[in-house]
C-alpha cells in the first residue's frame, strides 16, 4: 500500500527522506513535488527500480536530477558553451538540458546498460536537471547517485500537481508519495536541446524563449572594493559603449544578448554611488544617481561569463574563494596593472580614473565583440 507523508506536518522530515532513500535503494518507486509538477523518480544504481519506472512510462524523454550545475561537469566533461550557461543560471529550476548521447560520458558510464537506455531519447539525447524544490534536493544529497524521474509531459498528458492526483492516477505502483501541497508552477519543465553552437526547445514549459535567449547571452561583472566608486563607473561606461559598438539603446543589451552588471568584495547592499562618480559620469551624459551598491556573491560569480576585476588584489580575494574560476576572472587593465582607488580624491583623482577605465573597456570591446554584431 502506498504511504502517502504529509511533509508540512511530519514530526521528523529528515526521518522520512532517510527512509526514501532506503525504499529507492530497494527499487521501489516514490513521487516527489518539484517546483513544476509532481515527478515519480528511481535509483538509477537498481535495475528493479529502472524497469518499474520504464513500465510507468514505456515511451518517454526521462530525465537525470542532479544536486547542482557542478555535478553536470561529472557526466559531460566536454560541456558545450549553452549546457554551461543554462545549468549555471537556470539552476536548481524548471529546466532541463538535453544533450547528444555522444558527449556524455564520466560517470554515465558506469551506470547499468538498461539506466543508460532508460535515460536515452528516441532522439539519442540524454536530459539533466536540478530541480528547485527543498526536499528533492535534500534526498539527492542524501542517495548515494543521482535519480531517475519521469517525463513531466507525455502523451499529451501532464504529470500531477497535487499528491491526491498522483495516488489516483499511479496507485500501488509507488511506494511512498511525498505531500507537500499544489506545486508552484503546475507547468511541465521546458526541456532544452543544446548542441556546441546553438540551442532549440524541444518541450515548451515554464521557461519562455526570450527567457533563454537572455540566459544564453553574455554576463559582464566588474568587481571593486565597495561598489560605489570604480566598478559602477566601468559597469555604465561598458553599457554606453557596448551600445555605441552595437548600434543599440543600453535598454536594448539585454536582447541583444549582454548583461552588465557591478559588484565589490567588501560591499553592502543598497549604498549609492560615490558623488564625485556621480559628477564625472554625468559629464559623459551618463546617470549615475540610481546606482545601488551589491557584494559579489557566488551566485553573482556563476552567472558571469567574464568577471573583470580593478586590482590583482580583487582578482586573488575572489580565486581564494572560488579557485575554479581563474579563467573567467581577470584584470580589467590590459596591462595588468592596478586602476587605482580614487576613493577620497576629488575631481582630478575621479576624472583619471575614468579614463583608465574607459581605455581598457575600449580594447575589452575591441577584443571580444565584432563591431554592429
Amino acid at each position: 500500500m502506498t504511504q502517502i507523508i504529509e511533509i508540512r506536518n511530519s514530526d521528523d522530515p529528515r526521518d522520512a527522506i532517510h527512509r526514501a532513500c532506503h525504499r529507492l535503494a530497494e527499487g521501489d518507486l516514490i513521487a516527489f513535488p518539484t517546483e513544476t509538477v509532481y515527478v515519480v523518480v528511481a535509483n538509477p544504481l537498481s535495475s528493479r527500480g529502472v524497469e518499474k519506472m520504464v513500465a510507468l512510462q514505456p515511451e518517454s524523454r526521462r530525465t537525470l536530477l542532479l544536486k547542482s550545475c557542478f555535478e553536470l561537469w561529472d557526466y559531460v566533461p566536454n560541456l558545450t558553451n549553452y549546457a554551461d550557461k543554462l545549468s549555471r543560471r537556470a539552476w536548481p529550476g524548471p529546466l532541463a538540458i538535453a544533450m547528444d548521447r555522444a558527449i556524455i560520458q564520466g560517470v554515465f558510464d558506469d551506470l547499468s546498460e538498461i539506466a543508460q537506455n532508460a535515460l536515452t531519447a528516441s532522439d539519442n539525447t540524454v536530459s539533466f536537471r536540478s530541480p528547485a524544490h527543498p526536499l528533492l534536493l535534500e534526498t539527492l544529497k542524501l542517495c548515494p547517485a543521482p535519480l531517475i524521474a519521469c517525463a513531466e509531459f507525455t502523451s499529451g498528458v501532464i504529470m500531477p500537481r497535487s499528491a491526491a492526483e498522483v495516488a489516483t492516477r499511479f496507485g500501488d505502483q509507488l511506494a511512498m508519495i511525498f505531500d507537500d501541497g499544489p506545486c508552484r508552477y503546475g507547468e511541465s519543465s521546458t526541456v532544452v536541446k543544446v548542441d556546441s553552437d546553438r540551442w532549440q526547445v524541444v518541450e515548451p514549459g515554464v521557461v519562455s524563449d526570450c527567457t533563454l535567449k537572455r540566459l544564453c547571452g553574455e554576463v559582464y561583472l566588474f568587481v571593486c572594493t565597495g561598489n560605489t566608486c570604480r566598478s559602477p563607473m566601468a559597469e555604465a561606461l561598458f553599457r554606453r559603449l557596448l551600445a555605441n559598438r552595437l548600434h543599440c539603446h543600453d535598454e536594448e543589451l539585454m536582447d541583444r544578448g549582454f548583461n552588465v552588471v557591478s559588484a565589490g568584495v567588501s560591499a553592502g547592499n543598497g549604498a549609492p554611488a560615490s558623488r564625485e562618480a556621480v559628477n564625472a559620469l554625468a559629464q559623459e551624459g551618463i546617470d549615475l544617481r540610481n546606482h545601488e551598491s551589491q557584494p559579489v556573491t557566488e551566485r553573482l560569480l556563476l552567472h558571469a561569463d567574464h568577471v573583470l576585476t580593478m586590482t590583482r588584489g580583487h582578482r586573488q580575494s575572489i580565486l581564494n574563494a572560488y579557485p575554479d574560476l581563474a579563467s573567467r576572472v581577470s584584470l580589467l587593465s590590459s596591462d595588468q596593472d592596478d586602476i587605482a582607488d580614487p576613493y577620497g580624491g576629488g575631481p582630478r583623482e575621479y576624472a583619471e580614473c575614468k579614463e583608465s577605465i574607459a581605455q581598457n573597456l575600449k580594447s575589452l570591446i575591441a577584443l571580444h565583440i565584432p563591431a554592429g554584431s
